[in-house]
Protein backbone atom coordinates (compact mmCIF):
# COMPACT_ATOMS: atom_id res chain seq x y z
CA UNK A 1 0.00 0.00 0.00
CA UNK A 2 0.97 3.85 -1.04
CA UNK A 3 -0.20 6.20 1.70
CA UNK A 4 -0.89 9.83 0.61
CA UNK A 5 2.28 11.09 1.55
CA UNK A 6 3.98 8.55 -0.75
CA UNK A 7 4.81 5.97 1.97
CA UNK A 8 5.38 2.03 1.08
CA UNK A 9 3.65 0.02 3.66
CA UNK A 10 4.28 -3.99 2.85
CA UNK A 11 1.33 -6.04 4.68
CA UNK A 12 2.66 -9.38 3.30
CA UNK A 13 5.03 -11.49 1.30
CA UNK A 14 4.21 -14.46 -0.38
CA UNK A 15 7.44 -16.74 -1.37
CA UNK A 16 7.88 -19.78 -3.40
CA UNK A 17 4.99 -22.14 -3.86
CA UNK A 18 2.47 -19.00 -1.93
CA UNK A 19 0.22 -16.81 -4.04
CA UNK A 20 -0.94 -13.46 -2.88
CA UNK A 21 -3.44 -11.41 -3.77
CA UNK A 22 -5.86 -8.98 -2.27
CA UNK A 23 -9.07 -10.67 -2.15
CA UNK A 24 -11.51 -7.70 -0.82
CA UNK A 25 -11.01 -6.54 -4.24
CA UNK A 26 -11.61 -9.82 -5.84
CA UNK A 27 -14.45 -10.58 -4.10
CA UNK A 28 -16.17 -7.47 -4.29
CA UNK A 29 -15.20 -6.61 -7.63
CA UNK A 30 -13.76 -2.85 -7.12
CA UNK A 31 -10.80 -1.22 -7.30
CA UNK A 32 -8.14 -2.27 -4.85
CA UNK A 33 -6.18 -0.19 -2.75
CA UNK A 34 -3.14 -2.36 -2.90
CA UNK A 35 -0.23 -3.17 -5.28
CA UNK A 36 1.20 -5.92 -5.50
CA UNK A 37 4.83 -6.24 -6.63
CA UNK A 38 7.10 -8.95 -7.52
CA UNK A 39 11.05 -8.77 -7.16
CA UNK A 40 12.08 -12.22 -8.90
CA UNK A 41 10.71 -13.69 -11.93
CA UNK A 42 6.78 -15.01 -10.74
CA UNK A 43 3.92 -16.33 -12.45
CA UNK A 44 1.00 -14.55 -12.72
CA UNK A 45 -2.45 -16.04 -12.88
CA UNK A 46 -5.50 -13.58 -13.47
CA UNK A 47 -9.10 -15.32 -13.08
CA UNK A 48 -12.30 -13.68 -13.56
CA UNK A 49 -14.69 -13.87 -10.09
CA UNK A 50 -16.87 -16.13 -12.24
CA UNK A 51 -14.12 -18.68 -12.79
CA UNK A 52 -13.15 -19.10 -9.56
CA UNK A 53 -16.75 -19.77 -8.37
CA UNK A 54 -17.65 -21.86 -11.18
CA UNK A 55 -14.08 -23.75 -10.02
CA UNK A 56 -15.95 -23.68 -6.38
CA UNK A 57 -19.01 -25.76 -7.91
CA UNK A 58 -17.26 -28.20 -10.10
CA UNK A 59 -14.14 -28.74 -8.11
CA UNK A 60 -14.30 -30.36 -4.60
CA UNK A 61 -10.29 -30.38 -4.48
CA UNK A 62 -10.07 -26.90 -5.75
CA UNK A 63 -13.12 -25.45 -3.33
CA UNK A 64 -11.65 -27.01 -0.27
CA UNK A 65 -7.49 -26.07 -1.52
CA UNK A 66 -8.83 -22.49 -2.41
CA UNK A 67 -10.19 -22.54 1.11
CA UNK A 68 -7.31 -23.54 2.89
CA UNK A 69 -5.35 -20.68 1.55
CA UNK A 70 -7.98 -18.51 2.42
CA UNK A 71 -8.54 -19.52 6.14
CA UNK A 72 -4.59 -19.69 6.14
CA UNK A 73 -4.08 -15.99 4.86
CA UNK A 74 -6.65 -15.20 7.43
CA UNK A 75 -5.29 -16.66 10.18
CA UNK A 76 -1.89 -14.74 9.32
CA UNK A 77 -2.99 -11.34 8.85
CA UNK A 78 -4.70 -11.97 12.74
CA UNK A 79 -1.26 -12.56 14.12
CA UNK A 80 0.29 -10.05 12.33
CA UNK A 81 -2.94 -7.45 13.38
CA UNK A 82 -2.12 -8.31 16.64
CA UNK A 83 1.38 -8.24 16.95
CA UNK A 84 1.01 -4.81 15.58
CA UNK A 85 -0.59 -3.54 18.41
CA UNK A 86 0.84 -5.42 20.87
CA UNK A 87 4.53 -6.69 20.41
CA UNK A 88 7.46 -4.26 20.47
CA UNK A 89 9.34 -3.50 17.06
CA UNK A 90 11.81 -5.79 18.26
CA UNK A 91 9.54 -8.78 18.88
CA UNK A 92 7.85 -8.16 15.46
CA UNK A 93 11.55 -8.46 13.10
CA UNK A 94 11.94 -11.29 14.89
CA UNK A 95 8.54 -12.89 13.60
CA UNK A 96 9.56 -11.98 10.55
CA UNK A 97 12.76 -13.76 10.24
CA UNK A 98 11.20 -16.76 12.10
CA UNK A 99 7.63 -16.75 9.46
CA UNK A 100 10.46 -15.81 6.81
CA UNK A 101 13.59 -17.34 7.11
CA UNK A 102 15.14 -17.25 3.66
CA UNK A 103 13.70 -13.80 3.03
CA UNK A 104 15.61 -11.34 4.52
CA UNK A 105 18.46 -11.67 2.35
CA UNK A 106 16.35 -11.04 -0.94
CA UNK A 107 14.82 -7.85 0.06
CA UNK A 108 15.67 -4.43 0.89
CA UNK A 109 15.94 -3.32 4.89
CA UNK A 110 13.69 -0.81 3.42
CA UNK A 111 10.73 -3.10 2.52
CA UNK A 112 11.66 -4.94 5.93
CA UNK A 113 11.28 -2.24 7.99
CA UNK A 114 8.13 -1.23 6.34
CA UNK A 115 6.86 -4.64 6.92
CA UNK A 116 7.27 -4.53 10.86
CA UNK A 117 6.17 -0.62 10.90
CA UNK A 118 9.64 0.78 11.68
CA UNK A 119 12.07 3.14 9.65
CA UNK A 120 14.93 1.81 8.02
CA UNK A 121 17.53 3.47 10.26
CA UNK A 122 15.41 1.86 13.74
CA UNK A 123 15.23 -1.54 11.70
CA UNK A 124 19.57 -0.86 11.92
CA UNK A 125 19.67 -0.05 15.53
CA UNK A 126 17.49 -3.71 16.29
CA UNK A 127 19.67 -5.47 14.19
CA UNK A 128 22.68 -4.02 15.82
CA UNK A 129 21.10 -5.20 19.58
CA UNK A 130 20.22 -8.76 18.03
CA UNK A 131 23.87 -8.97 17.29
CA UNK A 132 25.02 -7.48 20.05
CA UNK A 133 23.35 -10.22 22.35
Amino acid sequence: MIDEKGNHHNLQFATENNWITDYGSFYNEEPSDLYIETIEPSGILQLKKSDVFYLYDHSPIFDRNIRIVIENTFIEQQKRLLQTISSTAEERYQYFLKRYPNLSNRISNVQIASYIGVTPEFLSMIRKRIADK
